[in-house]
């Protein structure tokens, strides 16, 4: 496709559709010209003198429904890296009780962002939950998780690695995770209502496709995004899915999109093809009932090698229904084959429509994004986007030890950054 960077007075005109979408309450606020940092405090310090910061916040954003100055933002399943112990590769969890959240902000009048409240996410019995991975048949990837001891971590049945953020105008909310995948719905004070799967694992039986459980391990549905009015989610696949298996896959550019219709549970899944296999889906925000702003990145720091932090405006109106019978393992076949054995021809010889997708613009290149990793955005105005990166709560792993993340060009710990970027016209 064209890599060129669409005008921004073309991405004005979609932006001004999404008028019923923005925010009625319009605070003329906006952020600091160089990003505002999230507030955060030190959870921990281990032994080798490594902040383990909460925060934590900007694994995914949206609007708060009704005021353009306030947003949330939400943690993922705590501190934790890529770990070799004992009996084998897994995670490494120096707080294992660490219990996802979402942060309610607002942007105050000098650009600084203050956190209002957090929401801690719990159980159907209002027990706080923990980012441990779920047992099996619930979502489980044979992922062991260590403490700082090497000692073997238990399972949580509601364990959710939270990526993806929908704030409803009834005040619950809609979290995707990126392990199961799950979609659960939240009540205004945290308490699982629902929880959606591709195993049925819920309360009233409904599933997302069967296919889905094909995700590549920690690369699940990494975004999620509501319709403006309200009848739909629509969630990103961050990579391809392993679908039969690793081993087996052609495309390793084609990821998958589900829409969720809320009163029916009916689905839908559209195939979107990457820039690059290495790239990574992780956000989505809609601008229509059929158009969306996706993030697509590498995760490079700005300075290394072929940094980018895309934003597409992508279109699904046009492209073709790939669900078939959500129920098969595999989904869709095309001559026996899944979608991911497939090349690009041969999908769209068997007469598929991929999602229409546009590059509005790099951050890198826009304003210097300094970040490895780009995971939250949302409207701020018409005609401006905010954009939120993941620290990881400070933390890194190098030569498997738990070392602190620094932002390069500086000598300080990694912080959450909320940036804005405004679309004028010529």
């Amino acid at each position: 496709m064209n890599k060129k960077i669409i005008s921004a007075s073309l991405l004005m005109v979609s932006l001004c559709t999404a008028s019923m979408f923005a925010n009625p309450k319009q605070e003329n606020v906006n952020v600091k010209k160089e990003g505002a940092e999230i507030p955060f405090k030190v959870l921990k310090k281990t032994d080798a003198g490594v902040e383990i910061r909460k925060g934590g916040f900007g694994s995914d954003a949206c609007a708060y429904p009704g005021d353009s100055s306030k947003f949330y933002l939400i943690t993922d399943r705590g501190p934790n890296i890529d770990y070799k112990g004992p009996e084998g590769k897994g995670k490494l969890f120096p707080v294992p009780e660490f219990n996802p959240e979402i942060g309610l902000f607002q942007i105050q009048k000098d650009g600084t962002v203050k956190l209002l409240k957090t929401i801690s996410l719990k159980n159907p019995d209002g027990k706080k939950i923990t980012g441990l991975p779920n047992p099996n048949g619930k979502g489980a990837t044979g992922e062991i998780a260590y403490d700082l001891k090497d000692n073997i971590l238990g399972l949580d049945e509601y364990g959710l690695d939270s990526e993806g953020l929908v704030a409803m105008n009834d005040g619950s909310f809609w979290v995707s995770d990126e392990y199961g995948p799950h979609i659960v719905h939240f009540s205004a004070n945290g308490n699982e209502l629902e929880r959606i799967s591709p195993y049925g694992m819920t309360t009233n039986g409904r599933k997302i496709p069967s296919v889905l459980s094909k995700r590549r391990a920690n690369r699940g549905m990494e975004g999620l995004a509501k319709t403006p009015d309200e009848k739909f989610l629509v969630g990103i696949m961050q990579s391809t899915l392993h679908n039969p298996s690793k081993k087996e896959i052609v495309n390793n550019r084609l990821i998958r999109i589900v829409k969720f219709e809320l009163a029916t549970g009916k689905t839908w899944q559209y195939l979107y093809q990457q820039n690059k296999e290495t790239d990574s889906c992780c956000g989505i925000t809609a601008l229509s009932n059929d158009e969306f702003i996706v993030i697509e990145r590498d995760g490079n720091f700005a300075g290394e090698k072929e940094a980018h932090k895309y934003l597409y405006k992508i279109n699904l109106k046009d492209a073709t229904d790939v669900n078939g019978d959500m129920t098969l393992e595999n989904g869709m076949l095309i001559d026996g084959k899944t979608l991911e054995q497939c090349s690009q021809k041969e999908v769209l010889d068997a007469g598929i429509v991929f999602v229409k997708k546009e590059l509005i613009t790099d951050l890198v290149t826009e304003i210097g994004y300094a970040h490895d990793k780009l995971e939250g955005l949302w409207l701020l105005n018409d005609n401006t986007i905010c954009v939120a990166n993941d620290n990881d709560f400070a933390l890194i792993e190098k030569d498997n030890k738990l070392c602190q993340k620094i932002l390069p060009g500086t000598e300080k710990p990694e912080d959450d950054v909320v940036y804005s970027i405004k679309f004028r016209g010529k």
